[in-house]
Parts: C-alpha cells; structure tokens; sequence
C-alpha cells in the first residue's frame, strides 16, 4: 500500500489472533475494530484454526480452498486495506454517531472493492493465480447472494444449497458445509457484498466519468472524505 501509495496506512494496533473457540463455526476469519468510543484499542484479525476432528480428507478439502494464494486475499479483505483499514479510519471520523451507525453494506462492500484494487495494482508481481483466486472470491460474493435468496425465500434444501456452491460457483465441500451452516444463521448478511460492491464499483465509474482523463485512482481515494461518498454509507474518515 505504501509503495505504490494507494491510500493512506493508519496506525492503529492491530493483533493477529487465534479466533476464540466461542466465535468458531461461523466464518474462517473476521476483523473486529473498536467501536468508535473505545479509542486507542487493538483491532483483532481472528483466524479459525482447522478443526482437530476433521478427516484427512476434510482437511484437504478445506487447503484447497484456502490455498497459498487465497490466504493472501482473504488477508487483503480483512485486515489491509480492507475491514482493518476501514474500521480504523471509521473509527477515528469525527461524527460519532456516523461510527456507532457504521454500515455493513459500506464495510464488507469496500473490502471486497479492494481485493480488485489490489489486483489491479499488481500484487504478487502480477501472479496469474492470485488473481485468478480473485476472480474466484468475486464469483463467491455472487453466490453469497444468491445463497441467501434461495435459502430464505426459495426455501433451498441443504442438497440444492451445496450443489449450488460446489458445482456452480466451484467451492470446495468443506466451505460450501461452512456457508451452508452460516446461511441459516445469518440471514440478509452475505448478500451485503455483493451489493456493496456494486454501490464502490459504480462510485468509481462515476469518477472515472467525471475526471476523464486525469482521473487517478489514489488522489480520488484519499480525498473522497470531502463528500463524494455515497449519502447511505458512513465514509471511513479518509485523510490525505
């Protein structure tokens, strides 16, 4: 981020965690930043440890899903400069009540908007297969929508729910047996990622649009606190 100044880094503590076994069974990672009046705490980025029940088998499945190159992205997501980045800045704006507000659409569409943009920027010197696992995780944010739609309002049963991710969307069986589990528990949640990356997308077409030419992707990020966010979306408190 630095190097090629894409936005700018905070330095607020952050600690990489094994997740609590109590928060275990729902995700494989997650990033819990302060809330906006608990100043000067440490940001956690929790890693789910593998199960030690799971089979050989089970295990395989689940590396292969989050590969050499996926652990990359997922860190990308969570930590920098997505969910971490993002909860840091939130969490030092001004306007309080826009932090305690703070918009699940907002926060899990800019971390997926920046698995792109770190892609685009050249990460792992161009390598072909981190960005074909970017590819991958945009296809999943598709499926996470269309998962829940079919599970609570097309009533989807568990076999049409893991054919769908696994056959279709080409996940590995132990996600797809994870987001099975984490779609009847967090019902409307997973379509927050593609809906929000839609509304970062189409902000930056509009950009784009607007400078033309002398668009720049860093200037337009870094100076986007001015108020050219999107009026349903807490901004993170961009500083140049």
């Amino acid at each position: 981020m630095r190097e090629k100044q894409l936005v700018t880094v905070p330095d607020t503590p952050v600690k990489i965690i094994e997740m609590p076994e109590f928060q275990r069974g729902v995700s494989v990672a997650y990033c819990e930043s302060p809330g906006p009046l608990d100043k000067g705490q440490d940001t956690y980025y929790a890693i789910s440890p593998i199960p030690a029940d799971w089979s050989n088998e089970q295990v395989d499945s689940f590396l292969r899903e989050y590969n050499t190159r996926m652990i990359h992205l997922l860190t990308i997501h969570e930590a920098m400069p997505g969910h971490y980045l993002e909860g840091a800045h939130s969490g030092e704006n001004k306007d309080v009540l826009r932090g305690v507000l703070r918009s699940g659409l907002f926060a899990e569409g800019w971390a997926v908007y920046t698995e792109r943009v770190m892609a685009d920027a050249g990460y792992m010197d161009n390598d072909p297969l981190f960005r074909l696992v970017q590819q991958k995780f945009y296809l999943r944010t598709i499926g996470n929508a269309i998962l829940d739609q079919g599970v609570h309002v097309d009533h989807w049963s568990k076999e049409q729910a893991i054919d769908f991710m696994t056959r279709q969307t080409f996940q590995q069986e132990r996600e797809a047996a994870g987001k099975w589990v984490r779609a009847q528990l967090t019902s409307a949640q997973l379509p927050t990622y593609f809906v929000g990356a839609q509304e970062h997308f189409d902000l930056r077409k509009a950009m784009e649009a607007k400078e033309g030419e002398k668009f720049n992707a860093t200037t337009n990020v870094t100076t986007s606190a001015s108020g050219s966010w999107p009026a349903r979306a807490p901004c993170p408190g961009w500083r140049p």
